[in-house]
Protein backbone atom coordinates (compact mmCIF):
# COMPACT_ATOMS: atom_id res chain seq x y z
CA UNK A 1 0.00 0.00 0.00
CA UNK A 2 2.67 2.34 1.05
CA UNK A 3 4.45 2.11 -2.85
CA UNK A 4 1.02 2.73 -4.06
CA UNK A 5 0.56 5.78 -1.53
CA UNK A 6 3.69 6.76 -3.62
CA UNK A 7 2.86 6.52 -6.81
CA UNK A 8 -0.46 7.88 -6.13
CA UNK A 9 1.46 10.83 -5.13
CA UNK A 10 3.78 11.00 -8.25
CA UNK A 11 0.78 11.34 -10.51
CA UNK A 12 -1.68 13.61 -8.13
CA UNK A 13 1.40 16.16 -8.41
CA UNK A 14 2.09 15.94 -12.23
CA UNK A 15 -1.97 15.85 -12.97
CA UNK A 16 -1.85 19.56 -10.63
CA UNK A 17 0.86 20.60 -12.46
CA UNK A 18 -0.61 20.45 -15.79
CA UNK A 19 -3.49 22.06 -14.24
CA UNK A 20 -1.74 24.56 -13.30
CA UNK A 21 -1.09 26.73 -16.73
CA UNK A 22 -5.16 25.57 -18.11
CA UNK A 23 -4.96 27.26 -21.54
CA UNK A 24 -1.20 25.77 -22.38
CA UNK A 25 -2.12 22.22 -21.39
CA UNK A 26 -5.70 22.81 -23.11
CA UNK A 27 -3.77 24.43 -26.14
CA UNK A 28 -1.12 21.01 -25.94
CA UNK A 29 -4.42 18.96 -25.80
CA UNK A 30 -5.62 19.47 -29.22
CA UNK A 31 -2.49 20.07 -30.68
CA UNK A 32 -1.85 16.23 -29.70
CA UNK A 33 -4.84 15.17 -31.78
CA UNK A 34 -2.95 15.89 -34.62
CA UNK A 35 -1.02 12.87 -35.11
CA UNK A 36 -4.53 10.72 -34.82
CA UNK A 37 -5.96 12.89 -37.22
CA UNK A 38 -3.42 13.08 -40.27
CA UNK A 39 -2.40 9.52 -39.75
CA UNK A 40 -6.77 8.94 -40.87
CA UNK A 41 -5.96 11.77 -43.40
CA UNK A 42 -3.20 10.24 -44.92
CA UNK A 43 -6.17 7.31 -45.92
CA UNK A 44 -8.28 9.44 -47.45
CA UNK A 45 -6.17 11.37 -49.14
CA UNK A 46 -4.68 8.00 -50.85
CA UNK A 47 -7.97 6.12 -51.56
CA UNK A 48 -9.13 9.10 -53.76
CA UNK A 49 -6.68 7.99 -56.29
CA UNK A 50 -7.64 4.74 -56.05
CA UNK A 51 -10.67 2.75 -55.22
CA UNK A 52 -8.22 -0.02 -53.44
CA UNK A 53 -5.04 -0.15 -52.07
CA UNK A 54 -3.57 -3.71 -51.65
CA UNK A 55 -6.34 -4.98 -52.19
CA UNK A 56 -8.45 -3.11 -49.61
CA UNK A 57 -11.49 -1.00 -49.92
CA UNK A 58 -11.33 2.44 -47.87
CA UNK A 59 -13.93 1.22 -45.45
CA UNK A 60 -11.40 -1.85 -44.70
CA UNK A 61 -8.53 0.27 -44.77
CA UNK A 62 -10.10 2.66 -42.12
CA UNK A 63 -10.18 -0.49 -39.64
CA UNK A 64 -6.83 -0.87 -39.75
CA UNK A 65 -6.01 2.55 -39.00
CA UNK A 66 -8.52 2.16 -36.30
CA UNK A 67 -7.13 -0.27 -34.67
CA UNK A 68 -3.58 1.07 -35.36
CA UNK A 69 -4.12 4.42 -33.96
CA UNK A 70 -6.36 3.33 -30.77
CA UNK A 71 -3.37 0.92 -29.63
CA UNK A 72 -0.54 3.59 -30.55
CA UNK A 73 -2.49 6.43 -28.89
CA UNK A 74 -3.08 4.36 -25.48
CA UNK A 75 0.39 2.62 -25.44
CA UNK A 76 1.86 6.63 -26.15
CA UNK A 77 -0.14 8.09 -23.49
CA UNK A 78 0.72 5.26 -20.88
CA UNK A 79 4.46 4.64 -21.54
CA UNK A 80 5.30 7.12 -24.26
CA UNK A 81 7.16 9.39 -22.02
CA UNK A 82 9.67 6.70 -21.25
CA UNK A 83 11.88 7.41 -24.60
CA UNK A 84 13.09 10.80 -22.35
CA UNK A 85 15.57 7.98 -20.57
CA UNK A 86 18.21 8.90 -22.41
CA UNK A 87 18.21 12.42 -21.14
CA UNK A 88 17.95 11.25 -17.43
CA UNK A 89 20.96 8.83 -18.18
CA UNK A 90 22.96 11.65 -19.44
CA UNK A 91 21.62 14.12 -16.63
CA UNK A 92 21.73 12.21 -13.97
CA UNK A 93 18.60 12.24 -13.34
CA UNK A 94 18.09 8.47 -13.48
CA UNK A 95 20.60 8.08 -10.14
CA UNK A 96 18.03 9.74 -7.88
CA UNK A 97 15.66 7.68 -9.54
CA UNK A 98 17.17 4.33 -8.93
CA UNK A 99 18.14 4.91 -4.91
CA UNK A 100 14.50 5.47 -4.20
CA UNK A 101 12.95 2.59 -2.84
CA UNK A 102 10.77 1.83 -5.51
CA UNK A 103 10.43 0.60 -8.87
CA UNK A 104 12.42 2.37 -11.38
CA UNK A 105 10.18 1.89 -14.55
CA UNK A 106 6.85 3.13 -13.06
CA UNK A 107 9.10 6.38 -11.54
CA UNK A 108 9.79 7.22 -14.80
CA UNK A 109 6.60 6.68 -16.35
CA UNK A 110 5.12 9.32 -13.61
CA UNK A 111 7.61 11.71 -13.81
CA UNK A 112 5.69 13.04 -16.80
CA UNK A 113 2.42 11.93 -17.54
CA UNK A 114 1.30 13.43 -20.73
CA UNK A 115 -2.07 13.91 -20.07
CA UNK A 116 -1.90 16.79 -23.04
CA UNK A 117 -2.51 12.99 -24.81
CA UNK A 118 -5.26 12.10 -23.53
CA UNK A 119 -7.58 13.19 -26.03
CA UNK A 120 -5.37 11.48 -28.61
CA UNK A 121 -6.51 8.44 -26.65
CA UNK A 122 -10.10 9.37 -27.50
CA UNK A 123 -9.96 10.54 -30.69
CA UNK A 124 -8.55 6.85 -31.64
CA UNK A 125 -10.77 4.80 -30.41
CA UNK A 126 -13.68 7.17 -31.57
CA UNK A 127 -12.17 6.19 -35.18
CA UNK A 128 -12.10 2.62 -34.06
CA UNK A 129 -15.66 2.38 -33.09
CA UNK A 130 -16.46 4.48 -36.62
CA UNK A 131 -14.74 1.78 -38.21
CA UNK A 132 -16.16 -0.99 -36.91
CA UNK A 133 -19.97 0.60 -37.83
CA UNK A 134 -19.07 1.33 -41.35
CA UNK A 135 -17.59 -2.62 -41.91
CA UNK A 136 -20.24 -5.17 -42.25
CA UNK A 137 -18.75 -7.59 -39.28
CA UNK A 138 -20.54 -10.73 -38.98
CA UNK A 139 -20.72 -10.74 -35.04
CA UNK A 140 -19.72 -13.62 -33.38
CA UNK A 141 -18.58 -14.31 -29.54
CA UNK A 142 -14.76 -14.36 -30.87
CA UNK A 143 -15.21 -11.36 -32.88
CA UNK A 144 -16.62 -9.39 -29.92
CA UNK A 145 -13.86 -10.38 -27.47
CA UNK A 146 -11.56 -9.63 -30.43
CA UNK A 147 -12.57 -5.88 -31.14
CA UNK A 148 -12.31 -5.12 -27.36
CA UNK A 149 -8.54 -7.20 -26.91
CA UNK A 150 -7.06 -5.97 -30.14
CA UNK A 151 -6.53 -2.62 -28.89
CA UNK A 152 -5.22 -3.39 -25.69
CA UNK A 153 -2.81 -5.84 -27.37
CA UNK A 154 -1.68 -3.57 -29.65
CA UNK A 155 -1.22 -0.71 -26.85
CA UNK A 156 0.71 -3.39 -24.84
CA UNK A 157 2.93 -4.14 -27.78
CA UNK A 158 3.61 -0.52 -28.80
CA UNK A 159 4.60 0.08 -24.99
CA UNK A 160 7.28 -3.18 -25.17
CA UNK A 161 8.33 -1.30 -28.24
CA UNK A 162 8.72 2.31 -26.32
CA UNK A 163 10.34 0.42 -23.55
CA UNK A 164 13.09 -1.95 -25.75
CA UNK A 165 14.14 1.30 -28.03
CA UNK A 166 14.53 3.59 -24.98
CA UNK A 167 16.41 0.68 -22.93
CA UNK A 168 19.39 1.21 -25.57
CA UNK A 169 19.93 4.75 -23.90
CA UNK A 170 21.86 2.45 -21.26
CA UNK A 171 24.30 1.19 -24.27
CA UNK A 172 24.23 4.09 -26.11
CA UNK A 173 22.57 7.70 -24.92
CA UNK A 174 22.04 9.54 -28.54
CA UNK A 175 20.14 6.19 -29.67
CA UNK A 176 16.60 8.27 -29.90
CA UNK A 177 16.43 8.23 -33.92
CA UNK A 178 16.84 4.45 -33.85
CA UNK A 179 14.01 3.81 -31.30
CA UNK A 180 11.83 6.23 -32.93
CA UNK A 181 12.01 3.99 -36.24
CA UNK A 182 10.69 1.33 -34.33
CA UNK A 183 7.90 3.32 -32.38
CA UNK A 184 6.44 5.75 -34.93
CA UNK A 185 7.35 4.15 -37.77
CA UNK A 186 6.00 1.47 -36.54
CA UNK A 187 2.72 3.36 -36.30
CA UNK A 188 3.02 4.49 -39.89
CA UNK A 189 3.83 1.04 -41.53
CA UNK A 190 0.50 -0.63 -39.10
CA UNK A 191 -1.94 1.96 -40.19
CA UNK A 192 -2.12 0.50 -44.01
CA UNK A 193 -2.24 -2.98 -45.18
CA UNK A 194 0.82 -4.81 -45.28
CA UNK A 195 0.24 -6.48 -49.07
CA UNK A 196 1.26 -2.46 -50.27
CA UNK A 197 5.01 -3.42 -48.49
CA UNK A 198 7.46 -5.41 -50.82
CA UNK A 199 8.48 -9.03 -49.16
CA UNK A 200 11.69 -8.04 -47.60
CA UNK A 201 10.60 -5.17 -45.60
CA UNK A 202 7.09 -7.04 -45.34
CA UNK A 203 8.72 -10.35 -43.55
CA UNK A 204 11.13 -8.47 -41.75
CA UNK A 205 9.08 -5.70 -40.02
CA UNK A 206 5.32 -7.55 -40.46
CA UNK A 207 6.22 -11.01 -39.11
CA UNK A 208 9.83 -11.74 -37.37
CA UNK A 209 8.78 -8.31 -35.63
CA UNK A 210 5.01 -8.85 -35.52
CA UNK A 211 3.95 -5.27 -36.41
CA UNK A 212 1.68 -7.68 -38.67
CA UNK A 213 -0.66 -8.68 -35.53
CA UNK A 214 -1.11 -5.02 -34.22
CA UNK A 215 -4.21 -4.05 -36.77
CA UNK A 216 -3.48 -6.17 -40.16
CA UNK A 217 -3.94 -9.75 -38.99
CA UNK A 218 -7.07 -8.50 -36.39
CA UNK A 219 -9.06 -6.55 -39.14
CA UNK A 220 -8.82 -9.65 -41.36
CA UNK A 221 -10.31 -11.79 -38.75
CA UNK A 222 -12.79 -9.48 -38.15
CA UNK A 223 -13.79 -8.57 -41.25
CA UNK A 224 -14.16 -12.68 -41.67
CA UNK A 225 -11.52 -12.13 -45.20
CA UNK A 226 -8.91 -14.14 -46.08
CA UNK A 227 -5.43 -13.38 -46.31
CA UNK A 228 -3.89 -12.64 -49.62
CA UNK A 229 -0.62 -13.51 -47.49
CA UNK A 230 -2.35 -16.85 -46.83
CA UNK A 231 -1.87 -16.31 -42.77
CA UNK A 232 -4.41 -19.14 -41.77
CA UNK A 233 -8.17 -17.06 -40.19
CA UNK A 234 -7.04 -17.76 -36.49
CA UNK A 235 -4.07 -15.20 -36.99
CA UNK A 236 -5.99 -12.74 -36.35
CA UNK A 237 -6.79 -13.94 -32.98
CA UNK A 238 -3.04 -14.16 -32.04
CA UNK A 239 -2.23 -10.81 -31.52
CA UNK A 240 -2.66 -10.49 -27.54
CA UNK A 241 -0.33 -13.67 -27.49
CA UNK A 242 2.39 -11.46 -29.84
CA UNK A 243 1.80 -8.83 -27.83
CA UNK A 244 2.78 -10.86 -24.37
CA UNK A 245 5.96 -11.92 -26.33
CA UNK A 246 6.96 -8.67 -26.85
CA UNK A 247 6.27 -7.64 -23.14
CA UNK A 248 8.46 -10.47 -21.91
CA UNK A 249 11.35 -9.23 -24.39
CA UNK A 250 10.46 -5.59 -23.31
CA UNK A 251 11.19 -6.52 -19.55
CA UNK A 252 14.68 -8.80 -20.30
CA UNK A 253 15.78 -5.70 -22.09
CA UNK A 254 14.60 -3.47 -19.11
CA UNK A 255 15.84 -5.18 -16.59
CA UNK A 256 19.40 -6.12 -18.44
CA UNK A 257 19.54 -2.62 -19.37
CA UNK A 258 19.28 -1.15 -15.59
CA UNK A 259 21.83 -3.50 -14.37
CA UNK A 260 24.17 -2.42 -17.03
CA UNK A 261 23.80 1.09 -16.15
CA UNK A 262 26.52 2.51 -14.45
CA UNK A 263 25.77 5.98 -11.95
CA UNK A 264 26.76 9.37 -13.62
CA UNK A 265 28.54 10.16 -10.13
CA UNK A 266 26.68 13.06 -9.75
Amino acid sequence: MGELRAYAALAGAQARSAATYRWSFVTEMLANMGGTVFDALAVLVLFRATPTVGGFSLREAVLIVGLSSAGFALADFSVGNVDRLKTYVRAGTLDAVLVRPLAALPQLLLMDIPLRKALRVVLGFTLLGGAVVINDVAWTPARVLLVVLAPIAAAVFFSSIFVSSASLAFWWVDSGEIGSAFTYGGRDFTSYPITVFGDTFRGLFAYALGFAFVAYQPALALLGRTDPLGLPPWSGFLSPLVAGVAAVLAAVVWRTGIRHYRSTGS
